[in-house]
């Protein structure tokens, strides 16, 4: 849609409301509304001011005014508000400048787009998430300088089985069998549905929804795949929608990495390709069916992936699903078939068009728009540089020997690793003014500043249980 057009779309849904929806630096939706006689086109390029001060890791208090940009594009009627609201999602203004704001995370999206564009190599890069995430009927948690604890609660949680529930049912799934029993051991079926259901009114294609591997209440919506910028739209309007449909049904959710201990945690395997003039770059015939433009994406991938961890594993959280032993890959490697490496090439059709790369240790506490420009980053420094991705690896990582899984590399063990190795590693990042500087240093040091030195200082239970009688 063009501005008039957007402003048509509102009148014929009667709209009475405008919400104007942004991103902040770490990932999270911020929206103000104003009535719908405030919609006139002069907006979609003037703009409306509100206090960047407020938003993590923006502006100091002394530099504060900011401006939004409504995206005629993203018009839609927003599918949880009483009154008739219509839906925009936003870019980031300086008042001063007229520039885009480099910490807009939205902008860093539209500028990796550009710089493809710019290097020649391919004019669209499609990402296909695959969020996964815990329904939960109950979380409590709390701490201070006396107390810390957490309580999650499942009608599904194989903890339950002895519980009275007047009666107890049974039909709770066991740790690593939620992949995929149906009813009445999966009892979210009509909840997934109606999320299904809702997301498609915002214009979002589902392709299948199922339970997950894990007790509680795991689950997955896979979306079909879209360019980078309306792909990381729409992740947004993803989680949006499912956490507002289980509230609906008194339920919870979270994309929290690992928030059971002993199942398995939450990611999002991101399927990625780049194409040019309608055509798929990365169908050829070299390993798995893939190209060697497709081969030196991955070796950028995989050289840079500890860095890429600060922006596609950015929490503490997500590296107690990153761990050795289990089906998270850890692995920086490649594979056709083997779901413990970092990198698969899956096979499921032999069609060019669905040639892709699945990156398999993003999760979805990510911000979207980073997490995706990143590894488009990490992608073309490998195509530009051509940079050789080794041999796969076909066998089973945990069947090698000591000395064979010593020549394996590693992720980052914990989220100061990942921005340790981002310090080190970032010029890829910058090409194009993709990321600039300012963005870097401001996300390490919020990251540092605000999460992993507050986790530090905390002692948990488990070191209670291990150190108190010492």
């Amino acid at each position: 849609m063009i501005p008039k057009e957007a402003i048509k779309f509102a009148k014929e849904k009667k709209a009475r409301m405008v919400d104007l929806k942004f991103l902040d630096f770490i990932g999270i939706w911020q929206h103000f509304s104003v009535p719908i006689s405030e919609l006139k086109e002069e907006i979609f390029e003037e703009g409306l001011g509100f206090d960047g001060s407020s938003i993590r890791g923006w502006q100091p208090i002394h530099a504060s005014d900011m401006l939004v940009i409504p995206d005629a594009k993203t018009a839609v009627i927003d599918p949880f508000m009483e009154t008739s609201t219509l839906s925009l999602i936003c870019n980031i203004i300086d008042p001063i400048t007229k520039e885009t704001y480099s910490k807009d995370p939205r902008n860093i999206a539209q500028k990796a787009e550009s710089y493809l564009k710019s290097t020649g190599i391919g004019d669209s890069a499609y990402f296909g998430p695959e969020p996964e995430f815990f329904i939960f009927d109950d979380i409590r948690y709390s701490e201070g300088p006396d107390h810390s604890f957490y309580y999650i609660d499942s009608m599904e949680g194989v903890w339950n089985t002895g519980r009275e529930e007047c009666p107890n049912l049974g039909y709770k799934p066991k740790h690593k069998e939620g992949y995929f029993p149906v009813a009445p051991t999966d009892s979210h079926q009509d909840l997934r549905t109606e999320m299904c259901l809702v997301m498609e009114q915002v214009g979002i294609e589902v392709e299948c929804q199922h339970h997950e591997v894990a007790t509680a209440g795991q689950g997955e919506i896979d979306m079909r795949y879209d360019t980078l910028l309306k792909m990381a739209d729409k992740l947004m309007w993803y989680k949006y929608i499912i956490k507002n449909v289980a509230k609906r049904w008194n339920k919870t959710v979270t994309f929290m990495p690992k928030p059971v201990f002993g199942d398995n945690g939450t990611g999002m395997h991101t399927h990625q390709s780049i194409w040019k003039g309608g055509k798929p770059l990365f169908a050829g015939d070299r390993y798995g069916g893939i190209s060697e433009i497709a081969m030196y994406y991955i070796g950028g991938i995989l050289k840079h992936a500890r860095a890429l961890n600060a922006f596609t594993n950015p929490t503490t959280n997500s590296y107690k699903r990153l761990v050795p032993g289990v089906e998270a890959p850890i692995n920086l490697a490649y594979s056709s078939r083997n779901r413990s490496a970092a990198v698969r090439i899956p096979m499921y059709s032999p069609s060019p068009k669905a040639k892709r790369l699945e990156v398999r240790f993003p999760d979805p506490s990510c911000n979207g728009y980073l997490a995706f420009a990143a590894m488009l980053m990490a992608g073309l420094d490998g195509i530009q540089n051509k940079i050789d991705p080794g041999e796969p690896l076909d066998k089973d990582i945990y069947g090698l020997s000591p000395e064979e899984l010593s020549k394996v590399p590693s992720a980052a063990g914990s989220l100061e690793e990942a921005l340790d190795a981002l310090k080190e590693d970032h010029e890829f990042l910058l090409n194009g003014d993709v990321f600039t500087q300012d963005v870097i240093d401001t996300w390490i040091e919020y990251k540092i500043e605000k999460e992993v030195d507050e986790v530090k200082q905390r002692p948990t239970p488990q070191e209670f249980s291990l150190y108190f009688d010492c």
